[in-house]
């Protein structure tokens, strides 16, 4: 699931009521957002499918990465039963980021 945040005051709702979350900071400026955004989509639909995938256009919503002390684009913030697991920015990798993912979601929800 992805959808689009533009208002931080339900994130830390979401972040709490949920065992697994990505937020998704980009700017439709930064062409390595724009090529990684489909990508980490693709990546979490396909073989993680029990996290919740959020975007934020951190440009329209600056508030947002301030909140969360995000500097730059594109930023990646992984959730796990509500507290900050793993922080990626600038040059990602789909192929260490699912190895970053893979263990903790693997102990959480193959148990279920």
């Amino acid at each position: 699931m992805k959808e689009e945040i533009s208002d931080y005051s339900q994130l830390d709702k979401i972040i709490s009521d949920n065992t697994a979350v990505i937020l998704y900071f980009y700017s439709d400026n930064c062409a390595p957002c724009v090529q990684l955004r489909p990508k980490v989509q693709e990546l979490v639909e396909g073989d993680y499918p029990e996290i919740k995938l959020y975007l934020i256009d951190a440009e329209s919503n600056p508030e947002i990465p301030a909140k969360y002390g995000v500097f730059s684009n594109p930023t990646i913030i992984l959730f796990f039963d509500g507290k900050e697991y793993r922080r990626e920015s600038k040059y990602i990798s789909i192929p260490q980021l699912s190895e970053t993912i893979s263990r903790p979601y693997n102990m959480l929800f193959d148990a279920e």
